[in-house]
C-alpha cells in the first residue's frame, strides 16, 4: 500500500458496553456516513476482564484489515492496544489513545481492583515506546487516571500528550457524548 492510502479506522472500546451516545459510537457512525472504512472491536460478553481475550479480540479485527490503520482507543481499549503491540504487528499509521486508565493505582469503587487487574494479566502496564505515532488525550479530572500518571504513560510510550480539559473519563457518565476533537486528532495522525 502507498503511504497515501486512506487508513481504516479501528475503534477499540474499553471494558464496558458503549451506548449510542458514547463518543466512539458517534464517531464510528459519522466516519462511516462520510465514506470512511471503520471497524469496531466488539465488546466481550464473557471474560470481560481478561487481557488475553481483549487482545485476541483486537487481533481478530486487525487481521481482517488490509492496508494501513489508525487506532482509536478509549479507556481500557488503550491498555488493550499497548498490550496488543507486544505480540502483533500491522501497518499502523497512528493511534489516538483517549483517557487511558491507570491500572497501577487503585481505581474507584465499581472498577476492577489492583489484584483483579494483576490476576487477569493487565499489569505491569507496557511502557516501551510505541512503534507508531500516537496521541494521548488526557482529561484534567479523570477519576481513572491522574494527569501526572497519564502524562507519565504518554512520555514512556513516546506519545504526544494533548490536554482535553476537564472531561472526566470522556464518557456519558462524565456528561460527554460526541467528541468532535477526536476527528481533529485523527486527522493529525493521518497527516503524519
Amino acid at each position: 500500500m502507498t503511504r497515501n492510502a486512506e487508513p481504516t479506522i479501528v475503534i477499540v472500546p474499553g471494558m464496558r458496553e458503549h451506548g449510542e451516545d458514547h463518543w466512539q459510537t458517534v464517531l464510528a457512525k459519522r466516519l462511516d456516513d462520510a465514506g470512511r472504512t471503520v471497524r469496531t472491536v466488539p465488546p466481550l460478553g464473557r471474560d470481560r476482564l481478561g487481557r488475553v481475550a481483549h487482545v485476541s479480540n483486537m487481533a481478530a479485527v486487525m487481521e481482517q484489515v488490509t492496508g494501513p490503520v489508525v487506532i482509536v482507543a478509549h479507556s481500557a481499549g488503550v491498555m488493550t492496544t499497548v498490550q496488543w503491540v507486544r505480540w502483533h504487528d500491522a501497518d499502523v499509521r497512528g493511534a489516538l489513545l483517549a483517557t487511558p486508565p491507570d491500572f497501577e493505582t487503585p481505581l474507584p469503587d465499581g472498577y476492577p481492583t489492583l489484584d483483579e487487574l494483576a490476576t487477569y494479566g493487565w499489569t505491569p502496564v507496557p511502557r516501551k515506546p510505541l512503534p507508531f505515532p500516537s496521541i494521548v488525550a488526557a482529561s484534567s479530572n479523570d477519576p481513572l487516571g491522574s494527569p501526572e500518571r497519564v502524562a507519565g504513560l504518554a512520555r514512556d510510550w513516546e506519545s504526544r500528550l494533548v490536554g482535553i480539559g476537564a472531561a472526566g473519563h470522556l464518557n456519558p457518565a462524565s456528561g460527554h457524548g460526541p467528541w468532535p476533537g477526536a476527528e481533529e486528532l485523527i486527522d493529525a495522525l493521518e497527516q503524519g
